[in-house]
């Protein structure tokens, strides 16, 4: 059996790796005893240890962990980083991955390896096209991807239910059932993906009608409109929201701070040449097919584009290009990479350059990304070489948002047996399934110590949380206003 174990590349110096063979001449163990064996874990590490949250005898205070995240990020849209995550408890938690990972890192783990999605909730998740334009169900973000243990991704996605489910007046019996629900789903399809042939494995989605038959016959409607709506979004579209015509060209519209354009860096460096640099790493290492493709488009316009809640204050970007006309349009996002929250606790990437280890992780545990997913670097100045990725902004696209239009109360249990098969089918394509289905099992042991830690690590979130809010009260955490959101 491959070790699960880090490899040292260098004295002292500790790398998340995935296992891997020394030679192909060996016979790989059969699944038999792969099971057995990820059976065996659990004298090391019994099913009902999952249940216990321990805080770590040190723990660093969270908004000591916010405070040096906001010290590798652009200073300007922290206030809003801090604005989003007030807004609930989830909403801190969504922002909290780096606070939750020392909390990670002391509990009890098999040591199963994995590609960890690294920031696993319930609002990473969505809908997006295949390369053959195929509608498919599966993770979304991969910023803080690296290798560890499968108990890290399922112990925040697990935890991440409870908390929504909280943040929206839900009662503790739908807390519950939302935490089975994942944890049955995870360890029914772990087990199915620990038999299935590899090469089917690697062509396994989950399809438009898999989601049908996950949700009740009343949630079928909104369910449609989901469908439809992602269907839609093209460039096409994109086009049409985010731009205007200036004069004879095409320009993508301010509203700052969200969207605004910048003409130089912090050392007045012109971005546009920057800019053009990174997209010529970035097409080097395209594919050759795509690097043609890619390269039949030019740059027109771009703008810093504020995302999400822990990406807030990295540098993301919006790119705009056209082909012959502006008919033919193509909407990039560029997000930086930075380490992964992970790394203090898991070890180096052994990828130097950050937009490659998401890609990496991207394409192991998503298996479908699109055809512009790439990665590159380029040099900020005297300051820094920044890593980044490339993506298509919004060709058949789909989040999830919790609350409000999205994911309710009512439907959150149809959505939570998606969470858990997803999330199986990322784990078997990048680690063994038969360890961890031996280790599993398909009991109800399981689902209770889950649900336990779930239950623990909310209290953890909702103690973090107050001492934010306080924070924010007391001047000491500035936040921007709403009026300057709109």
């Amino acid at each position: 059996m491959p070790s699960t174990k880090n490899r040292i590349h260098a004295p002292h110096i500790k790398v998340a790796v995935l296992n891997s063979v020394e030679t192909f001449s060996d016979p790989r163990p059969s699944i038999k005893k792969r099971t057995a064996d990820g059976r065996a874990l659990r004298k090391k590490v019994p099913l009902a240890e999952q249940g216990i949250y321990t805080p770590p005898k040190n723990r660093i205070n969270p908004l000591e962990v916010l405070e040096n995240q906001a010290k590798s990020r652009i200073t300007s849209l922290i206030p809003i980083r801090y604005e989003r995550m007030l807004q609930s408890p989830f909403a801190f938690y969504r922002g909290g991955a780096a606070i939750m990972a020392q909390d990670l890192a002391n509990q009890p783990t098999t040591d199963i390896t994995v590609q960890l999605c690294g920031d696993m909730h319930v609002s990473n998740f969505g809908l997006f096209g295949t390369a053959e334009h195929r509608l498919v169900f599966g993770i979304n973000d991969f910023d803080e991807t690296l290798p560890g243990s499968w108990e890290w991704d399922m112990k925040r996605l697990v935890a991440s239910a409870v908390i929504a489910c909280e943040s929206m007046g839900g009662d503790e019996a739908l807390s519950k059932k939302l935490v089975y629900r994942i944890s049955s789903e995870y360890q029914k399809r772990i087990a199915e993906y620990s038999k299935m042939p590899y090469l089917d494995l690697a062509q396994q989605f989950i399809g438009e009608k898999d989601i049908r038959k996950h949700f009740s016959k009343e949630h079928q409607k909104k369910l449609d409109a989901y469908l439809k709506e992602t269907k839609g979004q093209g460039n096409i579209q994109v086009l049409e929201s985010l731009t205007k015509l200036v004069g004879k060209n095409r320009k993508i519209v301010n509203r700052p701070p969200l969207i605004e354009h910048f003409s130089e860096d912090a050392d007045g460096e012109p971005l546009k040449k920057l800019i053009d640099r990174a997209l010529i790493n970035y097409s080097k290492t395209l594919l050759a097919d795509r690097k043609i493709l890619f390269e039949r488009y030019s740059l027109k316009d771009f703008a810093r584009k504020v995302v999400g809640v822990g990406s807030v204050g990295t540098n993301c970007m919006v790119l705009y290009f056209e082909g012959d006309s502006e008919r033919d349009p193509l909407f990039l996002q560029y997000k930086e990479a930075q380490k992964s929250v992970l790394t203090p606790y898991l070890g180096e990437s052994i990828y130097q350059d950050m937009g490659r280890r998401v890609v990496a992780g991207q394409r192991l545990l998503q298996g479908a990304p699109d055809i512009f997913l790439n990665y590159g670097a380029v040099q900020y100045g005297v300051r820094y070489l920044q890593g980044f990725y490339l993506r298509q902004l919004r060709d058949m696209k789909g989040g999830i948002d919790i609350g409000v239009g999205g994911v309710s109360l009512e439907n959150f249990p149809d959505y939570a047996k998606l969470f858990g098969w997803a999330l199986a089918l990322g784990h078997a394509r990048s680690g063994d399934a038969a360890m961890i289905s031996g280790y599993c099992g398909q009991s109800k042991e399981l689902d209770k110590a889950l649900y336990a830690f779930a239950k623990a690590y909310a209290k953890q979130n909702a103690t973090d949380f107050k001492l934010f809010c306080q924070a924010v009260k007391s001047g000491k955490l500035k936040v921007a206003q709403k009026k300057t959101l709109k």
